[in-house]
């Protein structure tokens, strides 16, 4: 049976507690643990496919097609085990499972309430695949005092109740303010926090305390009298320069060694950090900077593109080169000549969304780099952009665009050499989708299969012609105008198995012209990058020394 590790947040929001989860999972691994991750949302959306990037960053794919929170993808990157669907749950989905049975009949005529209704679907939640792993970290959405947390709060004390002594701890992530004035650090804010917590029947077993100046250990003693936890249990959570320290810095700070502690487990295995050590020497000893350009719709909040940002990083360590990544606005090339901004860059990658605004910027920026010979990587709409500005500028049809912007608009404008999909294979059934379904989980999401063209630039990429990628979409590149592209020099690489739908097109005698229609960032690593992006910054690194 798993141990579990709740992990809570108080102060204020964005305090980085699924990075920390996620380091805290990687540590646990590297002493010779297996463990698994998991997310409670508090919000009453069955899950974020529906948010706008800006409510709520990106929307993290699993290989079981999960719309999850962005927080997945930190705990893949840290510790390198996928994720499913039943590792993410919000609010929205424990609410709608209530439902559904109660319209089943499932309670038996009974009222239904929070508790036991709700805490109880919660608690079943928590319990899956609970005989899979020695450790089970949970971390709980929002800030402890949200009223819309409360059903979560209580379900994790009716679990810890109900479990063995010694079987269930709680980390609780607060915020040490400094105020200027006084040149102080205040402690009052994480009491109230955690008085916040036992007024509702849980304790923190460890607190990490996110800081700007180092904690003096006069005030890691008050916290632990006025707290009630060990001295050696209240940890330092520093600003890092990159997220990829933190495994290093939380273990220095005896992070594991205190959670360890709190479950009894004594002595612990030691710790092997080769694999994190080695990352940091990647980043720190980067021997050259290659920039890239990523040309999108949702600029002004990193976080919408946070897997793409990160497999950049991963594909620099892989060539041990910097990579500096910077946001554009495909609108602005909607109004000016792309050329004056892109020069400068190494490489572009157009990355995916929604909807028609910023498309022809987006058209523009891979008609640039098509001609001028720069590394293009295109992601879901950026492979379809890439493969609009061939159809418009090789293959003649000069009103190509796709069936998505004309749904959108309501009239029709375009050659649609994208089409809205209807109907493809998951495993071995037939999925069908109507233009009219409603809008959350109806894409093509999760796992597929591809085949690659033997002797392809991807096939010798990725060293096979067999691959599996995550997908997130619901529009697909027409074969129909497969041949006419192709004679064009526009060549479909990839295929899905029964060479229905394009996954992969390519630009012949082009030094590196690549459009996929999944989202590689999904699968990449820090200490195993994803091919694709490993061999973008090569082709970015080699134009660097040419220039």
């Amino acid at each position: 049976m798993a141990r579990y590790i709740f992990i809570t947040g108080g102060v204020v929001s964005s305090l980085g507690k699924g990075l920390a989860s996620a380091a805290l999972g990687a540590l646990l691994q590297a002493r010779g643990y297996s463990v698994r991750l998991r997310k409670l949302d508090p919000y009453l959306n069955v899950d974020p496919g529906t948010m706008s990037p800006f409510e709520h960053g990106e929307v993290f794919v699993t290989d079981d097609g999960a719309e999850t929170d962005l927080d997945l993808g930190h705990y893949e990157r840290f510790t390198g085990v996928s994720a499913r669907k039943t590792d993410s749950v919000s609010s929205g989905r424990i609410y709608s499972t209530v439902l559904e049975k109660e319209r089943r009949g499932d309670y038996l005529g009974k009222t239904i309430q929070v508790i036991p209704h709700v805490t109880n679907e919660i608690k079943d939640f928590l319990r899956i695949g609970e005989q899979e792993v020695d450790f089970m970290l949970c971390e709980i959405g929002g800030t402890v005092g949200d009223i819309e947390g409360l059903p979560f709060f209580e379900a994790i004390r009716q679990f810890i109740h109900e479990r063995p002594r010694g079987e269930c701890i709680l980390m609780h992530l607060t915020l040490l303010p400094y105020l200027a004035a006084s040149g102080e650090l205040k402690t009052k804010p994480t009491q109230h926090s955690v008085k916040e917590l036992q007024s509702i029947g849980l304790a923190p077993d460890v607190l990490l305390l996110r800081s700007e100046h180092p904690i003096p250990e006069k005030e890691r003693e008050k916290i632990a009298l006025f707290c009630n936890v060990r001295k050696d249990a209240v940890i330092a959570a520093y600003d890092l320069k990159t997220i990829y320290e933190a495994p290093l810095a939380y273990h220095r700070e005896g992070l594991d060694q205190a959670v360890l502690n709190a479950f009894g487990i004594e002595p612990a295995p030691k710790p092997n950090m080769a694999r994190w050590e080695d990352v940091m020497d990647r980043l720190v000893h980067a021997e050259g900077e290659v920039r890239v350009a990523i040309v999108g719709k949702y600029t002004q909040l990193e976080d919408a593109y946070k897997s793409i940002a990160e497999a950049l990083t991963h594909g620099g360590m892989a060539n041990r080169t910097r990579v500096k990544a910077e946001w554009i606005d495909a609108e602005i090339f909607e109004r000016e000549d792309p050329a004056p901004l892109l020069e400068r860059f190494h490489a572009i990658l157009v990355p995916g969304g929604f909807g028609e605004r910023g498309t022809e910027g987006k058209i523009k920026a891979a008609q640039y780099a098509r001609e001028k010979g720069i590394p293009y990587l295109g992601i879901c709409l950026g492979m379809q952009m890439a493969v609009i500005e061939a159809a418009r500028n090789l293959a003649g049809l000069t009103d190509a665009g796709s069936e998505e912007f004309d749904h959108e608009s309501g009239a029709k404008r375009f050659t649609p050499v994208v089409y809205h999909l209807k109907e493809w294979i998951q495993g071995n059934h037939v999925v069908a989708r109507k233009l009219g379904d409603d809008k959350g989980g109806t894409m093509r999401l999760g796992a597929y299969n591809a085949t690659l063209t033997p002797g392809s630039r991807v096939a010798q990429v990725y060293g096979s012609t067999q691959i599996e990628e995550r997908h997130r979409h619901r529009y697909e590149v027409d074969t129909r105008y497969k041949a006419q592209l192709e004679s064009c020099g526009l060549i479909f690489s990839g295929m899905s198995p029964d060479g229905r739908l394009p996954e992969i097109v390519e630009v012949k005698d082009h030094p590196w012209y690549i459009g996929v229609q999944f989202h590689p960032e999904l699968k990449s690593k820090p200490f195993a990058p994803h091919p694709l992006f490993a061999d973008f910054v090569r082709a970015a690194l080699e134009v660097s020394r040419l220039v």
